[in-house]
C-alpha cells in the first residue's frame, strides 16, 4: 500500500514539474518571438531616422528671385544649375538628367528658407545642404547595394580599341593571370582620376572594359595606388542607382560633401509621394485629434453609465439585458463600428468625410464598453462598508457615491480608460470605413479638417513598392509602439500609485 502511495506521489510531482516546464517554455517562446519582432522592426526602421544631404555652392541670382515674392523664386533652377556646374564633364542631356536625379524634388526648400530668413544673401554665393533623393540616400545607407572599394596593388595598363569597342586592361600578364594580378572580376568598376571603366570579361587574353566615364586619352598606365576597384553586391540592372550615379556619390563622399544628419523631417512633415520628404506629423496630429474627441465623449459617458448601473439602477431584466449587451459590444469586431459610423455619421448626418470628429465618434463607440466594464469593476472593488459608513452618518445615497465611493474607485477607472485609449490609438479598420485612408499631405488644422491617423499611415506606406517606404513604415511602427508602451506605462503607474488594499 505504501509503495502504491509513493508511486502516486512521485507521478503527481512529475506532472507538476512538467507543468512548470511547459509554462516556462511557453513564456520563453513568447519572449523570443516578441524579441525577434522588435529587433526586426527596429533594424528596418532605424535608417528612416537619418538622412543624407550634399553641400552645394549656390549663387543666389537676383534674376530668379522676386524680392516682393520671396517664396515664389526659382530656387530649384538655382540648385540644379549649381550642382551641374560642379561636374563640367557631364554635357549630354541624359547625363545631366541622371545627375540631377540624385537630388530630391524638395532639395531647394532649404535654400528657399535661407532666403526668406535673410534676404540679404540674394546676389551672394552660399553653401546650401541639399537633400538627396531616396534612391541616393538608400545607396549611401548601403540598403540598395553594398559597395566595396579596393586600392589597386599592381601597375594597370590601359589601351583603347579601335572604333567604339571600348578598352582593354592588363597588368604585367594577360588572360587569367591578369585577372589574378589586378584583382579585377567582370562586372566590377575600375576607377581612377579622369575616368571609370566597367570590366565586361576576358577576350583574347586581355580584360575587356566599357566606358562609364571616358578617361583622358593620354592615360595609358597607372601605378599602384593611382586606381581602385569598386564592386557592387547587386548588379546595375537590379539597382535604381546606375554605376555613373554611384561613382558621383562616391566622389562626393570622398570629398567630404555628404552630410548624414538626424531626419527631423520625419517628425515635422506630412505625407508625400516622395519617400525622402514623407513624415508622420500629419498622421500624428490626426491621431491626437481623433483620440481627443473619443476620450472627451467616451470618458464621461462611460463613467456615468458605470456609476448608474452599479450604484443606482434597479436589478431587473432590463438592466440584465443592458449588461449583457455591453459585454457583447466589447467583443464586437472593430470594423462593425466603422460600418456604423459610415451609415450614421456620414450618410445620415452628413458629417465631413475623413475628419477627426467622425473618427473620434467611431472610436468613442468602440472604447465605451471597455470603459464601462473597467469602471464597474473599479466601483465593485470599493468595500460596501464605505457606503454603509457614509449612509450611517447621514449622507444621502448620491453623496455616498460621489464623495466617497467614486474617488476611491477613480484610479481603477483611469487605468481602464487609459487602456481603452491605447486601443483606440492603435485602431485602423473602423477608420478605413469612414475615409481616413485618403492621401493627406497637409497637417490637419482642426477637428473637421481632412486627416489620417498613424496606424492608417502605416497601412498606406506598407502597400507602396519603394524600398524607402519600407523603412518609413517600420519607423512609424516604432513611434506607434512607443506611444502605446507609454500609455500602458502610465496605466501601470496609476494603478501602483493609487492602489488601495482593503
Amino acid at each position: 500500500m505504501t509503495e502504491v502511495r509513493n508511486e502516486l506521489v512521485a507521478k503527481r510531482y512529475a506532472a507538476e514539474r512538467r507543468f512548470r516546464f511547459y509554462g516556462a517554455a511557453a513564456l520563453t517562446l513568447t519572449a523570443l518571438f516578441l524579441a525577434v519582432l522588435l529587433i526586426d522592426v527596429i533594424n528596418k526602421g532605424l535608417p528612416a531616422f537619418h538622412e543624407h544631404s550634399v553641400d552645394i555652392e549656390v549663387k543666389v541670382d537676383a534674376a530668379d528671385i522676386d524680392p516682393s515674392n520671396l517664396p515664389g523664386g526659382n530656387y530649384d533652377k538655382l540648385v540644379k544649375e549649381a550642382f551641374r556646374a560642379e561636374f563640367p564633364s557631364v554635357t549630354d542631356r541624359t547625363g545631366k538628367k541622371a545627375l540631377t536625379a540624385l537630388l530630391s524634388t524638395g532639395g531647394a526648400d532649404r535654400l528657399r528658407e535661407m532666403v526668406i530668413a535673410d534676404p540679404a544673401i540674394i546676389g551672394k554665393q552660399v553653401t546650401v545642404p541639399v537633400l538627396l533623393s531616396a534612391d541616393a540616400d538608400l545607396f549611401l545607407k548601403s540598403m540598395s547595394s553594398d559597395v566595396t572599394s579596393v586600392e589597386g596593388k599592381a601597375t594597370l595598363h590601359i589601351a583603347r580599341l579601335e572604333g567604339d569597342e571600348g578598352y582593354v586592361l592588363t597588368g604585367d600578364s594577360t588572360g587569367e593571370e591578369a585577372e589574378k594580378q589586378l584583382g579585377i572580376a567582370p562586372g566590377e568598376l575600375v576607377r581612377f582620376a579622369g575616368g571609370a571603366l566597367r570590366v565586361t570579361g576576358v577576350q583574347n587574353g586581355y580584360l575587356k572594359a566599357e566606358v562609364v566615364f571616358a578617361p583622358d586619352p593620354a592615360i595609358t598606365a597607372l601605378s599602384p595606388g593611382q586606381w581602385s576597384v569598386l564592386s557592387f553586391a547587386i548588379p546595375e540592372s537590379s539597382r535604381r542607382i546606375s554605376d555613373q550615379q554611384a561613382l558621383w556619390l562616391e566622389q562626393l563622399k570622398q570629398d567630404g560633401r555628404i552630410e548624414n544628419s538626424f531626419a527631423w523631417r520625419f517628425f515635422e512633415s506630412g505625407d508625400s509621394r516622395e519617400p525622402e520628404l514623407a513624415g508622420i506629423r500629419g498622421a500624428l496630429v490626426g491621431s491626437l485629434l481623433t483620440v481627443a474627441v473619443a476620450i472627451l465623449l467616451a470618458l464621461p459617458l462611460g463613467i456615468a453609465a458605470a456609476v448608474y448601473l452599479e450604484q443606482f439602477a434597479p436589478k431587473n431584466h432590463w438592466t440584465d439585458l443592458i449588461e449583457v449587451n455591453i459585454n457583447n459590444l466589447a467583443a464586437v469586431p472593430s470594423i462593425i463600428f466603422g460600418l456604423l459610423g459610415l451609415a450614421v455619421f456620414l450618410n445620415f448626418f452628413g458629417l465631413p468625410r475623413s475628419a477627426p470628429v467622425v473618427g473620434g465618434l467611431v472610436l468613442a463607440l468602440l472604447v465605451l464598453p471597455t470603459i464601462i466594464i473597467a469602471s464597474r469593476a473599479a466601483l465593485k472593488a470599493v468595500p460596501p462598508s464605505i457606503t454603509e459608513a457614509a449612509l450611517g452618518v447621514g449622507a444621502s445615497k448620491q453623496q455616498a457615491v460621489f464623495q466617497h465611493v467614486l474617488p476611491l474607485a477613480l484610479p481603477g477607472i483611469m487605468t481602464g480608460t487609459i487602456l481603452g485609449l491605447a486601443r483606440a490609438f492603435g485602431e485602423t479598420a473602423p477608420l478605413l470605413m469612414i475615409g481616413m485612408v485618403a492621401f493627406i499631405a497637409d497637417i490637419p488644422q482642426g477637428f473637421t479638417s481632412a486627416a489620417t491617423v498613424l496606424p492608417v499611415q502605416v497601412f498606406l506606406w506598407s502597400d507602396l513598392p519603394e524600398l524607402a517606404f519600407r523603412a518609413k513604415t517600420a519607423a512609424a511602427i516604432m513611434v506607434l509602439l512607443v506611444v502605446l508602451f507609454a500609455l500602458n506605462a502610465v496605466a501601470i503607474y496609476l494603478r501602483k500609485r493609487f492602489e488601495r488594499r482593503w
